[in-house]
């Protein structure tokens, strides 16, 4: 079921050149919260620094949460080892 979102160019951006799937712009996953954290710092990131064949939208999905859901809960923002 395709999503009505406010930014429909971002998710043309996104989406129509296949670069991720719908359910990636649903919520916040945990590698979304890992950049937001990092404020999109790639030299910081897990993905960065693993030996991955893409390139890294991550910085876009970020975007286009913090436009359509708003900042993630706090809840999420924490370290598992404080939950």
């Amino acid at each position: 079921m395709a999503l009505n979102y406010s930014n429909s160019s971002l998710k043309t951006d996104l989406q129509d050149q296949n670069f991720l799937s719908d359910s990636i712009l649903q919520n916040w996953t945990l590698q979304a919260i890992e950049c937001r954290k990092l404020n999109g710092n790639c030299k910081k990131c897990s993905i960065a620094k693993g030996n991955y064949s893409f390139t890294c939208q991550m910085k876009k999905v970020v975007k286009f949460l913090l436009e359509t859901l708003g900042e993630p809960d706090e809840f999420e923002l924490k370290p598992r080892h404080l939950l």
